[in-house]
């Protein structure tokens, strides 16, 4: 049987994007064990993929070197016994885990003087794998091989015991259909769409008969109460009150989620639930949601994608354009959960 380990990337919304990689890999290898070396935020997702065997906690924090506590558990890893690693990450820290495992394939783009690291290093073209999505698809083939299209979109299955545990924990219904909003984005305020923007939409969805839920991490509550102060007393400000996987349950039976650029939009999009996607200085030309029932809605600007956390020119025109008349004119009527 064929082991690997796949180093994830840190990001919610990237590891949805990794599944079809994760699918591909047992395409070629069936019975394949696939092992995943992850940040613990992510656990809570990646067991809803089936094709995840055993997630290893990465315990080192965002920008730290740690070489000796690195290089310890790599010598923990080889009794693991996998005959390759897969490297999603481009940082030249992400390769040092397997390199000190002494796994024998070490796959991975060359980026950040990784040769040595990897002895399996791919050069990426960015024309002929424009997303995200299928950059990582194209770890999965053997090296020299082109990816193999369509690659498909990410899906989760949440189990109807799950969404009713998930709906009767915050007292919640299916009885009037439910619009959720994810209104933060971790990477920056300038992928966030502005929360009188937000309060506006609501008050429209709230007249049209609509629940309207607001899910998001701790640091986002802030930002939910401020949508529900403008005139939205109904709404329910669920930030910081679910973990991941009870998010994912709630977004499971939502008839509409309006969403910033984030990985809960990505989660939406893998759970086909109808959204709107919100883009400012990020570009759905790299990492869109994918998913039929997704509409992306962004102004075409000079100044953007700019990709900058907050907005470099100072008017933050890429959303503030974007106004929530433009937005409610593209809500679907409510269909099928």
């Amino acid at each position: 049987m064929k082991k690997i380990l796949v180093v994830t990337p840190s990001w919610v919304g990237d590891c949805v994007l990794m599944q079809p990689m994760l699918e591909r890999l047992h395409q070629r290898h069936p019975g394949a064990q696939i092992d995943v070396f992850a940040p613990p935020w992510t656990e809570k997702l990646l067991r809803l993929m089936p094709q995840v065997h055993t997630i290893i906690p990465n315990p080192f924090a965002h920008g730290s070197l740690a070489l000796g506590a690195r290089r310890k558990l790599g010598a923990q890893l080889r009794a693991g016994g996998y005959d390759q690693t897969i490297v999603l990450p481009n940082s030249w820290k992400s390769a040092l885990l397997p390199y000190f495992a002494n796994i024998p394939l070490r796959t991975g783009f060359i980026s950040e003087a990784r040769f040595g690291l990897l002895n399996d290093a791919r050069r990426l073209s960015r024309t002929k794998l424009p997303l995200m999505v299928e950059r990582f698809a194209a770890l999965a083939e053997a090296k020299g091989t082109e990816v193999a299209r369509p690659v498909p979109a990410p899906r989760l299955q949440i189990s109807a015991e799950e969404q009713a545990a998930a709906l009767a924990k915050f007292k919640l219904s299916h009885d009037r259909p439910i619009a959720v909003f994810c209104p933060g984005a971790e990477y920056g305020p300038a992928k966030r769409w502005p929360a009188h923007y937000y309060a506006e939409l609501a008050q429209q969805l709230l007249g049209r008969g609509y629940q309207v839920w607001l899910i998001g991490s701790p640091k986002d509550r802030e930002l939910g109460e401020k949508i529900v102060a403008l005139g939205n007393r109904r709404a329910r400000n669920l930030c910081g009150d679910t973990d991941l996987a009870e998010a994912i349950a709630l977004l499971a039976g939502a008839d509409l989620v309006v969403s910033n650029d984030s990985g809960l939009m990505h989660i939406a999009a893998a759970l086909n639930r109808p959204l709107l996607a919100i883009f400012g200085s990020s570009s759905p030309q790299f990492t869109p949601p994918l998913s039929a029932r997704a509409q992306v809605l962004k102004l075409d600007l000079p100044c953007s994608p700019c990709f900058k956390r907050e907005c470099p020119l100072g008017h933050f025109d890429c959303m503030l354009k974007l106004t929530p008349q433009t937005v409610a004119q593209h809500i679907p009527p409510p269909g099928d959960r």
